[in-house]
């Protein structure tokens, strides 16, 4: 019974010492407050750009998919147990949409409908079960002495907060940070072995792939854990480091700078404490499951941040691919990933393989997001949600 003890007895000590060390501070001048900002604010159906018939459709399927998942979900519930008898025709789920939902545009703390739209997709990487001099590198399902602390039961006021960590006797320390995982190693079983280091970084941003071992077969991983380190991304310290600048930073271009600087990499990967753990998934023709363990459908699901937009919900995005093509439709919100903060943000799937990596690789795009939320129930609020963070 070390667990609760640990948990009921040392870490209400901990927090307690520290809300008492706060409380002993002494306290800033009051700044003043900066203007309320409404998140959502009500908008019309007329105000929404025009998607076409066909987008219409697939992002209203790539929704309508997770309704067995959010039967039981009081918000979206009764709208779910509708869609599923709508027809596959377009005139019939506007008129749907129409009735059941209302439109609220997002708007950032600074009053802006304007915000960062981003890609990702599932990578496909050459890779072994057997460790040698050209797989030298592990992908790590969840090590034995990882532990995970859920304060909310406790402490409601640090709903959606976890410790990870490690035990040393009845004390929990931090988990290895990414430098001390990859030099040391971790006790956890290896999936699989690959050929480069960048792979692997990639493969934890994107937070799911598949790996091509030498038989032909594909053996598909996603995230399954993470050691607790907050995510600071690679491409921020390639700035810092004058190596890059801000605007050349993305996938192909940090992949270049690694290539040309081998000797620097190690330094790189350093510069991201964050490391995730993996477990294998099923082979199928579906996408790989986001954070609401729904498969994800290329090109119409996205990643939120779930302390703004609850998952399983319906949205309108408006924004455009790298070469300056609209991207207007409807979008399901079916995953989270460590980077994606922020009110009017989001991360659009795109796919597997490398035709979708380009594209997410080099998707860093002004866009909106209108909320399409069930007419009569109250707004979500903004505090943090519990979180399964599929991606860093």
């Amino acid at each position: 019974m070390i667990a609760p003890l640990f948990r009921r007895g040392r870490l209400a000590l901990c927090v307690a010492a520290l809300l008492t060390l706060v409380a002993g501070c002494d306290k800033e001048p009051a700044k003043p407050e900066p203007p309320k900002v409404d998140t959502y604010t009500r908008a019309s159906w007329d105000e929404l750009p025009v998607t076409s018939d066909a987008d219409l459709l697939a992002g209203f399927n790539a929704w309508r998919s997770a309704c067995a998942r959010l039967a039981k979900d009081p918000v979206w519930a009764p709208t779910c147990a509708s869609a599923v008898q709508v027809p596959e025709d377009p005139a019939a789920i506007r008129a749907f949409l129409k009735a059941q939902l209302e439109v609220f545009s997002l708007r950032n703390a600074r009053n802006s409908p304007q915000g960062l739209i981003t890609g990702y997709y599932e990578p496909v990487y050459a890779g072994s079960l057997e460790q040698s001099e050209q797989t030298p590198v592990p992908v790590y399902g969840i090590p034995e002495d990882l532990i995970v602390v859920s304060l909310d039961s406790l402490y409601p006021e640090l709903k959606g907060k976890r410790l990870r960590g490690r035990l040393e006797g009845r004390v929990l320390k931090p988990y290895d940070d990414a430098a001390a995982i990859r030099s040391n190693g971790v006790n956890a079983p290896v999936l699989a072995w690959l050929t480069d280091p960048m792979d692997l970084q990639f493969l934890q941003i994107q937070g799911s792939g598949r790996i091509q071992l030498e038989s032909g077969r594909q053996l598909r991983i996603g995230y399954a854990d993470q050691n607790g380190h907050p995510y600071r991304p690679v491409g921020r310290w390639l700035v810092e480091q004058g190596q890059l600048k801000q605007e050349q930073v993305s996938m192909g271009s940090i992949r270049d700078w690694a290539r040309a600087n081998p000797q620097r990499v190690p330094e790189l990967l350093a510069s991201n404490p964050s490391f995730v753990f993996f477990g294998l998934n099923p082979d199928s023709n579906e996408g790989p499951r986001g954070s609401l363990n729904v498969p994800l459908t290329a090109g119409y699901s996205v990643a939120i941040d779930r302390k703004v937009i609850p998952l399983g919900s319906l949205l309108w995005l408006s924004t455009s691919t790298p070469d300056g093509n609209p991207v207007i439709r409807p979008v399901a919100a079916q995953d989270t990933g460590g980077a994606i903060a922020g009110e009017v943000r989001a991360d659009l799937f795109w796919g597997t393989g490398m035709e979708a990596g380009e594209l997410a690789g080099n998707m860093k795009q002004q866009g909106q997001i209108w909320l399409l939320w069930p007419k009569g129930v109250p707004l979500p609020n903004t505090a943090p949600a519990p979180a399964q963070e599929k991606r860093t």
